[in-house]
C-alpha cells in the first residue's frame, strides 16, 4: 500500500504506536517525507538552541566572549 497523498486517515481510536507511525511515514510520498524530516530537524535544532541559550543565560557578561558564543553556535549546528 502506497500513500500518494499527505493525508492519512486513522480509523482505529486515533492512536498510533511508534511502529505504526514509522510505517505510515515510510508510505508517504517523497515531498511529504521531506516535510516530516524538516519538522524533526527543526524540532531538534530548536531544542539544542534552547539549551545553548539557557547555558549562556547562566553566565555573566564577563565570563563569555563573542568567540565563545560563535564556537558554541557552530558546535550546536553541527551536532
Amino acid at each position: 500500500m502506497s500513500l500518494q497523498s499527505s493525508e492519512v486517515v486513522i480509523q482505529q481510536d486515533g492512536r498510533l504506536n511508534m511502529d505504526q507511525l514509522l510505517s505510515l511515514i515510510r508510505q508517504l510520498d517523497e515531498p511529504s517525507r521531506v516535510q516530516v524530516a524538516k519538522v524533526l530537524a527543526e524540532t531538534e535544532m530548536d531544542n539544542k538552541m534552547g539549551k545553548l541559550i539557557e547555558r549562556l543565560r547562566k553566565k555573566t557578561a564577563g565570563e563569555i566572549s563573542d568567540s565563545d558564543i560563535e564556537t558554541e553556535i557552530r558546535r550546536v549546528r553541527h551536532a
